[in-house]
């Protein structure tokens, strides 16, 4: 071993620092977790600080609080591994006094407290507000899919009890058969035995997916999960499907801070004006530029965005078939809005007609006289129909004409988007390794959801001032 560095031999007796806060350097981001719970209001976040008159005493909230920060902040999500963690970990031995709550303890905390949680989550968020961090007032909302605890297996649709039904039937007639020939020849043996009791199990399954397939189509959304009934089966990267929740986020594109989140089980269509509308809660600001891909295009959303105070920029998503088809596109037909008319690529007039409502919009139509596209050149390559070519409007398609001319101002908005936004997702992610969240129902996975976003805003501020620096700022609030 000559020429290596030594180590100290393990019966050589030590003298340990007399102070374990000796242990703990001055930019150990627990330091940042220790002054910041200390600093908060406990009791007007929804903790409940004030002990039980009788029976065994309990650990403060601030305690365990600081338990499940370190933890999240750490990778270490399990009660059980926390609870690993308070006997061996110095960092938490210093943080927690010495203190080593049982994992039962651990686990009721986070399920008992899901309100504070939030809170000190948004708390937070509001200290990074008070230090000026969001003077861009720029937001990135997107999606995406963390799985849930329910295994795909255990989660049930139309298609799928379909699927499962038919092989049933298919396996049982088999067996029938194989049954039947067998009783033919006279045979009787253990195989026959065993064809029985494959029998009865199979018609057991098929009573068994009958009572799911009537629970499945009872569900407003024609979907049941056994496991945890909130979660969803949805597509995922590479379209492939498992059973998740979609996490909506509004990150800040100066220093890529998480400024709202919610759990949902829905897809991103609809959920544009609502994440604005927190993320304009947590900015204390209305007018706010607001970024989404071509998921979160939908004309109302977008409007009720921009009626909220919002500069929206989401691109639109070609899904017209008029190109397959060999025909004009509808983008060829220019619009006058002095005039109220399309102009054709044949440089005819279409006029405004009539106007219908459908899917709880007013859709205005314009079109030629019938006579007038007949007669027209273009005709073939304009409509495939027998009648003229007609072109729909929705009435507020001027909201969708602005925010257009914003993007076309705004040439890099989706880079911006795709830097903004991608990057807690990604951290999170890792954090949690690959797993699914340890809970169940949205209260539960909300409550997580929340440490992970204290857990990633606190380390990016400490990135951001350092753990000093961020400790002064945060005791002058």
């Amino acid at each position: 071993m000559s020429g290596f560095i030594q180590g100290e031999a393990r019966h050589q007796t030590t003298l340990f620092p007399e102070a374990l806060d000796d242990y703990i350097t001055e930019e150990n981001p627990i330091r940042v977790i220790d002054a910041f719970v200390d600093n908060i209001d406990l009791a007007g976040l929804g903790f409940k600080t004030i002990p039980a008159d009788t029976g065994r005493p309990a650990y403060h909230p601030s305690t365990m609080l600081k338990l499940y920060i370190y933890g999240y902040l750490n990778r270490i999500q399990s009660s059980r591994r926390l609870e690993r963690e308070t006997g061996r970990n110095v960092e938490l031995m210093w943080l927690l006094e010495r203190l080593s709550p049982d994992f039962k303890t651990i686990a009721d905390f986070r399920k008992d407290n899901s309100k504070g949680i939030k809170n000190t989550c948004r708390t937070f968020i509001e200290l990074c507000r008070q230090m000026n961090m969001f003077t861009d007032t720029v937001v990135a909302i997107d999606g995406s899919k963390f799985k849930a605890v329910n295994n795909s297996k255990k989660n049930f649709t139309p298609s799928k009890l379909k699927f499962h039904k038919d092989r049933s039937e298919k396996h049982l007639a088999q067996y029938l058969k194989q049954l039947d020939e067998a009783d033919k020849n006279e045979r009787q043996s253990v195989e026959n035995i065993v064809i029985n009791d494959k029998i009865t199990w199979l018609k057991k399954r098929l009573v068994d997916l009958k009572a799911m397939e009537e629970r499945v189509n009872n569900h407003p959304e024609k979907q049941v999960s056994i496991t945890d009934p909130d979660s969803r089966l949805m597509k995922t990267k590479g379209m492939s499907r498992l059973v998740c929740y979609n996490i909506q986020s509004a990150v800040d594109s100066k220093h890529h801070l998480i400024v709202a989140h919610e759990v949902t089980n829905k897809t991103d269509r609809g959920q544009l004006c609502r994440m604005g509308i927190q993320a304009q809660a947590a900015l204390k600001e209305k007018k706010i530029t607001v970024i989404a891909d071509k998921g979160y295009y939908s004309g109302v959303d977008i409007k009720n965005s921009q009626d909220e105070g919002m500069a929206v920029m989401v691109p639109k998503g070609d899904t017209s078939a008029s190109e397959k088809k060999g025909i004009f596109n509808r983008s060829l037909f220019k619009y006058d809005v002095k005039k109220d008319v399309y102009t054709c690529p044949a440089n005819k007039a279409l006029s405004y007609r009539f106007t219908s409502f459908e899917k709880k919009m007013n859709l205005k139509r314009y079109f030629l006289d019938i006579f007038t596209c007949r007669a027209c050149d273009l005709k073939s390559q304009c409509t495939t129909g027998k009648g003229q070519r007609k072109i729909i409007r929705w009435e507020h398609e001027d909201k969708i004409e602005n925010m257009e001319a914003l993007m076309a101002s705004t040439p890099n908005s989706m880079l911006i988007r795709k830097q903004t936004v991608a990057h807690p997702f990604g951290t999170i992610k890792s954090w949690m390794g690959s797993t699914h969240f340890l809970t169940r129902r949205f209260k539960n996975v909300s409550t997580e959801m929340n440490l992970h976003v204290l857990a990633y805003n606190l380390t990016r501020m400490i990135k951001i001032k350092g753990a000093q620096r961020l400790i002064c700022e945060m005791q002058t609030q």
